[in-house]
């Protein structure tokens, strides 16, 4: 009786998974190089970040600055804050399930699209029901003065 791991499929079982780290590490890479930028107000607020979570910069149109309400300052920085690690946790699910959904077709033996499926669900991949530019106020939804929860 032979064991599924031996002799040469032992070996190829190393192979691929060495192929795999540095397919993983290679995608890391990727991601942490991806500059991406959150926005909220229609792009009067910008927040710039890496794809290691190292926020660059912050840029607020002075037109949406009102020494009156400070709250909706705050709460436009924080929108747009929310927007850029959304849209960088994306990419980075999505550099992640490339590799998974190649991996999984290699090991397991099945066709591309059938990987693609189980690594989407794995990773939740696809399934976001966050859409950051879901208005014409861009980014976040968060819009000016009168948008929902945000006026004093």
């Amino acid at each position: 009786m032979s064991l599924p791991f031996e002799g040469d499929g032992l070996e190829d079982l190393l192979a691929q998974m060495q192929q795999l780290q540095a397919s993983v590490e290679a995608a890391e890479e990727q991601a942490s190089s991806r500059i991406l930028e959150g926005t909220a107000a229609g792009g009067a607020i910008r927040i710039r970040v890496a794809g290691e979570f190292s926020f660059e910069s912050v840029t607020i149109d002075p037109s949406v600055v009102d020494p009156a309400d400070v709250g909706l300052l705050e709460d436009l920085i924080l929108a747009a804050l929310r927007d850029a690690v959304t849209q960088l946790t994306a990419a980075r699910r999505a550099a992640m399930g490339d590799v998974v959904h190649h991996a999984l077709a290699g090991l397991l033996g099945v066709d591309d699209g059938q990987a693609r499926d189980v690594a989407e669900d794995v990773l939740d991949i696809g399934h976001d029901t966050h859409d950051t530019h879901d208005d014409e106020t861009g980014g976040s939804g968060l819009g000016g003065p009168g948008a929902p929860g945000l006026s004093g």
